[in-house]
């Protein structure tokens, strides 16, 4: 009794592994969620560095603008605009963006840091203000920095995951150009 049993389920089983009937469903199963993860990655890492190359860009027509002295008496908040005019990629530009601008001593080289002072969205955004904004002297050489907050668009996949981000999800962009102030 006992042989026949297991002989019919070895015949079932056998039976089972050579059906060709739902191959292509399993094949579909196996190879759509790795080319989603993989579409999903590529589309992240196209939106991150189109964001990026806006925020760089905008930074360096408005510190040529600072330079040239079409910016007047500039303010954190001007500058701010005139970057968030150009960077049309950047989700609410003017509350997740903060701008450094700092004199840079040439004999020291004082006044470059490597980390970017960035918005903390876990504070109020309203409050925040930046930690250095300094328009400088004439001929002195100036450092601008710009950082953007964002959240990925696909947080749970892989490129998602792997980058760096702060308390909130948030993952910062930072563009960094420099210049010296003309004498008057």
């Amino acid at each position: 009794m006992t042989r026949s049993l297991l002989s019919r389920i070895g015949r079932r089983l056998t039976r089972l592994w050579r059906d060709e009937n739902g191959t292509s469903t399993m094949e579909f199963v196996l190879v759509v969620p790795a080319i989603m993860l993989i579409f999903t990655g590529a589309f992240e890492a196209g939106m991150l560095e189109i964001r990026y190359v806006m925020l760089d860009r905008s930074l360096d027509i408005a510190v040529r603008e600072l330079r040239l002295g079409q910016i007047p008496n500039p303010t954190h908040d001007k500058l701010k605009a005139e970057i968030c005019k150009r960077a049309a990629l950047i989700p609410d530009c003017l509350n997740s963006v903060m701008l450094e601008l700092r004199p840079v001593d040439t004999t020291t080289w004082t006044g470059i840091d490597t980390s970017a002072s960035c918005i903390d969205r876990s504070e109020d955004i309203n409050t925040q203000k930046p930690p250095n904004f300094n328009a400088g002297g004439d001929d002195q050489l100036m450092l601008v920095r710009a950082c953007a907050v964002m959240d990925p668009i696909f947080p749970t996949t892989s490129l998602g995951l792997a980058m760096k981000k702060d308390a909130t999800g948030a993952y910062h962009l930072v563009a960094t150009s420099a210049f010296v102030n003309e004498p008057s």
